[in-house]
């Protein structure tokens, strides 16, 4: 059911030659944008036309308006579970205490007496928030989105899910109830790179008599036409990251209970037949007894053969078998994972000595179920190694810094003969003039 690599034994290889040996699924953005640029040009020259007539294609519904009206919100919310609004709610309420926390102030800097540098944090105007739909319905992937963007500031919130047929061209009415809890009224029937090509150039036109107005920035996860559609028009817009397929690494000694283990590694194999379920242990014991409650588990969960056994048996799922714990940091720390559960003695010893990871999940008692959904902590993260330079979604992403240089005169004429020398040092001489200029043309002293 799932595959073994033991590396244990020899001293183990370092940068990309150990990389190589971890699994790791196949994702290439680069194959899929060639998909995805016709896509993107028609919606840039069509408008909202093309955003309907691509989601036809793709299997979506057929929107009557591709913004959803706010009646079909507030409607969607009405008819809620008030479990699962309570559930929502209570997401909601512990995400905005961890990401209120994120805000950034602003900071001056005396450099010399008359001469400071302030770093001045500013929310982007408007950001597009995708939310994607197919094989399950995120709800919690709405509050992700939107909490951190609300705790930045950011005025403009906008939300685009793929219609779904069975909801007569809306998206899936939970996603629209999670809006209506969090105050959001600006969503689009829309997915796929359509949706990001929309919020990128904006769209006007039938079924669409309001317009998207395009946006900053766009965040959120997607399959890898989104990734692709994110790759292609970053720079008219920013991005968060290309969201690879969801990924779990566990790192665990003989001290872990299996039933833990195989039930954490089957909820992430759960999302997605390319999902990544691994185990990394100095354990042969555990990994023997993990096999053994996969075997079980597996065979009593509901997303068996459609999802759960291709990605527990795909080359991107495996146990990795290691000769201690120093070895098993090393080796996670390569991976960086989206998530990292740490199932040890002593866990949060252990976490602290990890490098890269999305989030870090410590102890027996801290899932990455929870992380997914009522931690407070934010699940939109790096994927595909990315952790090793990317940070997950949080306040920060909404946010820039931006400098404001303020000199008198005085402070000025203190350094002018330093810039005038690198000016000239760069072969840039108006750059030197643009501050003798201020002084009669001469460079003054300190």
């Amino acid at each position: 059911m799932i595959s073994r690599i033991d590396l244990r034994g020899a001293a183990l290889p370092e940068g990309s030659a150990l990389r190589d040996l971890l699994p790791r699924a196949e994702f290439d953005v680069e194959a899929a944008l060639e998909k995805v640029r016709p896509v993107c040009e028609d919606v840039r020259h069509r408008g909202s036309a093309a955003v309907i007539e691509w989601g036809e294609r793709f299997g979506d519904g057929t929107p009557a308006h591709l913004r959803v009206p706010k009646a079909e919100i507030e409607k969607a919310r009405a008819a809620l579970d008030p479990e699962v609004e309570a559930a929502l709610v209570e997401s909601i309420r512990r995400a905005r205490l961890v990401h209120r926390e994120q805000r950034r102030t602003d900071v001056t800097t005396q450099v010399v007496p008359g001469g400071t540098v302030t770093e001045k944090w500013v929310p982007v105007e408007r950001v597009g928030l995708y939310v994607p739909g197919g094989r399950s319905v995120y709800p919690s992937s709405v509050v992700m989105n939107v909490v951190p963007a609300q705790e930045a500031g950011v005025e403009g919130i906008a939300v685009a899910s793929p219609a779904q047929p069975e909801f007569g061209g809306l998206p899936h009415p939970t996603i629209l109830a999670a809006c209506a809890l969090l105050g959001v009224d600006e969503v689009y029937a829309a997915g796929g790179a359509q949706a990001i090509a929309m919020f990128a150039y904006g769209t006007y036109g039938p079924g669409d008599p309001e317009g998207c107005r395009p946006v900053n920035l766009v965040t959120g996860p997607g399959n890898i036409y989104v990734a692709a559609a994110k790759r292609l028009l970053k720079g008219r817009i920013g991005i968060d990251a290309e969201a690879g397929p969801t990924e779990i690494a566990i790192l665990a000694d003989a001290s872990a209970d299996p039933v833990h283990v195989a039930a954490d590694l089957i909820s992430q194999a759960e999302h997605d037949p390319m999902a990544a379920s691994v185990l990394v242990t100095d354990s042969p014991v555990l990994a023997e007894a993990t096999e053994l409650e996969l075997s079980r588990q597996v065979a009593a969960t509901k997303h068996r053969a459609e999802r759960v056994e291709p990605a527990l048996a795909g080359r991107q799922s495996a146990i990795v078998l290691v000769n201690d714990l120093d070895d098993g940091l090393t080796v996670v720390d390569a991976y960086a994972a989206e998530h990292l559960e740490i199932q040890t003695a002593d866990a949060a010893a252990v976490a602290a000595r990890v490098r890269n990871a999305g989030a870090i999940f410590v102890g027996p008692w801290a899932p990455v179920s929870l992380g997914d959904y009522c931690a407070g902590s934010n699940h939109v993260l790096p994927t595909g190694g990315c952790a090793c330079h990317s940070s997950g979604l949080s306040v920060q992403s909404f946010l820039r810094g931006i400098h404001i240089v303020d000199y008198s005169r005085d402070a000025l004429a203190e350094v002018a003969h330093h810039v005038v020398t690198l000016a000239e040092a760069e072969d840039l001489p108006a750059h030197g003039a643009a501050v003798t200029a201020r002084f009669e043309g001469r460079v003054p002293r300190a």
